[in-house]
């Protein structure tokens, strides 16, 4: 008896259609590794972002910026217009943000505004080049709310080390008197 869901009096169209159709099942799809941006291949990177609805997208950025802003472009969608969306749309990039809104500086601010004091290290551990910078911060205007505005402070991040360094250098010294005989 055999795997076919075909009655015993099926035609031999319906016979050859039906061994086509298992031939096909037996061909794996990559849909699963092309939803995902960790293993979509790079190629098609830009039709993912296209899908998942990335409001800009370079293909200047490295391959590790491309991938963040794919993972994250689902919870920023859905949490456009707020605060939270702007630190998530600055972190994929790579960066560090710190909001200040208008109720949380002394005196109190212009209603519906907010500071933004964002810190890039750019693209590779490269320092962040003003294009770059500029990128980050339409997409945060294309991010935040829309009536908000907010006031741009760069910072700047860097990492020093010090070291400490003794040198020992025994000598030994002794004074020798003699007597000429």
């Amino acid at each position: 008896m055999s795997n076919s869901p075909l009655p015993p009096n099926a035609t031999p169209m319906e016979r050859a259609l039906a061994a086509v159709t298992d031939r096909l099942e037996a061909i794996p799809l990559p849909y699963p590794d092309l939803w995902n941006p960790d293993t979509c291949p790079a190629g098609h990177l830009p039709w993912l972002a296209w899908t998942l609805s990335v409001d800009d997208w370079k293909a200047d950025w490295s391959d590790a910026v491309k991938r963040s802003r794919l993972r994250s472009a689902m919870a920023i969608q859905r949490r456009k217009g707020t605060a939270n969306s702007v630190r998530m749309v600055v972190e994929s990039f790579g960066g560090a943000v710190a909001i200040r809104e208008w109720w949380q500086t002394e005196p109190r601010g212009q209603p519906h505004t907010f500071e933004l004091t964002l810190t890039l290290t750019g693209t590779d551990a490269q320092t962040a080049t003003s294009r770059f910078v500029n990128e980050v911060i339409a997409e945060v205007e294309r991010t935040k709310p829309v009536r908000s505005h907010f006031t741009f402070t760069q910072g700047f991040q860097a990492e020093a080390r010090i070291g400490v360094l003794a040198v020992a250098r025994p000598a030994v010294y002794r004074r020798l008197l003699m007597d000429a005989q």
